[in-house]
């Protein structure tokens, strides 16, 4: 989204852990919310409209069901749930902005986006790989998976009339921030061709250098979508995470990802997600959230 502020934004929670191994997940649209995000956008001239929340099941009266695959009937559920309403946003030429949640609340983003649009692009900005399948995931959680899923590589139980499969183009991935992957994953990034950008590659080049690749990367026809898991910033900076991995994106590395997301005019939409309220400090990672989804928007200093 460019800063001409043209584009109206509609707000979609999705208060999901079941995708999740650690509790309170779910609270962190609630949290991005009460930290100001619609004044914050407000205060930018941009017109917001705030669907609410998806509904959610109570993970204690919800059976665990495949161990390889935790709570995926349910997890895919809400996430159609999800999709249905960036089509519905799509339909009036809207910006989806969609709050977690757990990481894969993103397969009803990228679901829909690809099927008004077909197969397309995907900034993933993460600690994580997010592809591991049920018969490699060392956990079985489905937040693991979300890349593989939308690669249509997870098996058919991620199957759904709500999208197709694949939603994305291989070549058109691109994981930015990634600093801790599982052995299966890294198989997978090596017979893919996925484009990674480690911490070690950001600290080699740049930031700013990192992103122009990677933005070039993801470039291409039908979409490209923005997916920013908040553990991709240190836990330092962002304490309040699902899955928290020393060494991240500094507070200004953050800001600037999202700026040059902003300036590119590429992303038609964005996911932040895994703020976890019960982890975080004063609330402190919400906040952080809020400014980044302000960056991402047009926010600048002058």
């Amino acid at each position: 989204m460019n800063s001409t502020n043209s584009q109206p934004v509609v707000v979609i929670g999705a208060p999901l852990d079941l995708g999740a191994g650690r509790r309170g997940v779910d609270m962190g649209p609630s949290a991005i919310r009460y930290a100001g995000l619609d004044r914050r956008l407000a205060k930018m001239g941009l017109e917001v409209d705030d669907w609410g929340d998806v509904s959610t099941p109570v993970v204690e009266a919800t059976s665990l069901g495949d161990e390889h695959a935790r709570f995926l009937p349910e997890v895919k559920a809400i996430c159609e749930q999800v999709a249905r309403l960036v089509h519905k946003a799509l339909e009036q030429g809207a910006f989806p902005l969609v709050l977690g949640g757990d990481h894969s609340i993103a397969l009803g983003s990228l679901g829909a986006l690809a099927s008004v649009h077909g197969p397309g692009g995907v900034l993933y900005v993460d600690a994580h790989g997010d592809l591991n399948r049920p018969e490699t995931s060392p956990s079985g959680n489905v937040h693991g998976m979300v890349l593989a899923a939308a690669l249509g590589l997870a098996g058919s139980g991620f199957e759904s009339p709500e999208w197709p499969l694949p939603m994305v183009q291989a070549s058109r991935i691109v994981i930015v921030g990634a600093r801790s992957f599982d052995e299966p994953e890294r198989e997978l990034v090596r017979e893919l061709g996925v484009k990674v950008y480690t911490m070690s590659d950001i600290d080699r080049l740049g930031l700013e250098q990192v992103m122009e690749r990677a933005l070039d990367d993801v470039s291409g026809t039908g979409y490209v979508h923005v997916s920013f898991d908040m553990d991709s910033v240190d836990p330092d900076t962002a304490p309040g995470v699902g899955t928290p991995v020393r060494g991240g994106l500094s507070y200004r590395e953050a800001h600037l990802a999202l700026e040059l997301v902003s300036e590119s005019g590429l992303a038609g939409s964005l996911d932040i997600v895994e703020v976890n309220p019960i982890l975080d400090r004063e609330n402190a990672t919400a906040k952080l959230a809020v400014e980044l989804v302000a960056s991402a928007l047009g926010a600048r200093i002058l």
